[in-house]
């Protein structure tokens, strides 16, 4: 089955045109509003024409410098050209580009997606600290990636998949742009040092407040509940278009980030989760073949060097059965 969808091979499409026309040359007054029309159009869009640039910059059909320096558009004014009359080699390209592009989807699915939109990512099982150039720190969970999108005016992070702890650089003498993360359709702003974004969905995510505080924000109004909401220390909120901005009132902080210490905590928790949280961290994949299993409860500190062995140890307590195929754990 193809990863993308009808939709997604339009905006595919659109993307590889607008790429094959930027490094054609510079766009006119009227190209530069239609660009930015479309990108703002859609939150897809501006990840399609990055990745659609970094493809078309891959085939090696630009020299070097335009490869490196080429930047998507901004609020900036962008040099004007003459004429914007396409020509047929520019249509040919962009069709190219597209079929190339497809094909990486193909081949590779959304994880080159993903990889080719962000700048950090780890594998299952990693724990990587990330020092950005402003002073600040990202801690990424197992499987997680995020894209730096830092200007003139804030320092804005994306969270494209996973959890991360964000250790802000304060905004004192020179630095005055705000820190800004955004994942899942909301953004959380620094109004102290460390924080834990978790994207749940794609378009759910819970943010957690581990020193001073943070400004929680939707994109967009909800169905219900506030849009905007400010946690202290201590506090842990989860958001989404349907609910709103939700405290989670008896929600352990720390023991939620429990991965930075190198272990997983689980107090009184339904197996489904904890076989949810191991397939995160574990390679190949744990599955209950009996939905009653799932309800059990399980509590336990499981260290991540050793999740083969809390598998095995949780089994014998639970005095269930596994079956280890290739890649594959059935309990039952």
């Amino acid at each position: 089955m193809n990863s993308q969808g009808p939709q997604q091979h339009s905006i595919t499409e659109v993307a590889a045109e607008w790429a094959v026309r930027l490094h054609a040359g510079a766009l006119t007054d009227q190209e530069q509003a239609e660009l930015r029309h479309w990108i703002a159009c859609d939150s897809r869009h501006e990840a399609a024409l990055r990745f659609a640039e970094q493809t078309w910059a891959a085939l090696g059909e630009v020299h070097k410098d335009e490869a490196v320096h080429r930047r998507r558009p901004s609020a900036a004014v962008l040099p004007v050209r003459r004429s914007s009359r396409r020509r047929p080699w520019q249509r040919a390209a962009a069709v190219a580009l597209v079929v190339v592009a497809a094909g990486v989807g193909w081949v590779r699915g959304p994880e080159a997606w993903l990889r080719l939109q962000a700048d950090y990512v780890t594998q299952k099982g990693e724990v990587r600290t990330v020092h950005l150039a402003d002073g600040s720190t990202v801690e990424l969970d197992s499987a997680s990636a995020i894209r730096l999108d830092y200007d003139g005016v804030q320092r804005r992070i994306s969270l494209l998949q996973g959890s991360a702890i964000f250790d802000v650089a304060p905004m004192v003498g020179k630095e005055t742009r705000p820190f800004v993360v955004q994942s899942a359709g909301g953004q959380t702003r620094a109004l102290g040092t460390r924080f834990v974004v978790d994207r749940e969905e794609s378009s759910q995510a819970w943010v957690g407040v581990l020193q001073h505080s943070v400004a929680v924000s939707l994109q967009a109004s909800p169905k219900k509940g506030p849009s905007d909401r400010v946690l202290q220390e201590g506090q842990a909120a989860r958001y989404s278009p349907q609910e709103g901005i939700v405290p989670l009132d008896q929600f352990d902080v720390e023991r939620a980030t429990s991965w930075r210490r190198g272990v997983l905590i689980f107090d009184r928790q339904p197996l489904a989760k904890v076989i949810e949280q191991l397939n995160r961290y574990r390679p190949g994949r744990v599955v209950l073949t009996s939905a009653d299993l799932g309800d059990r409860e399980v509590s336990g500190v499981f260290r991540l060097d050793m999740l083969d062995t809390a598998l095995g140890t949780l089994t014998q307590e639970l005095q269930v059965q596994r079956l280890d195929l290739a890649g594959l754990s059935l309990i039952y």
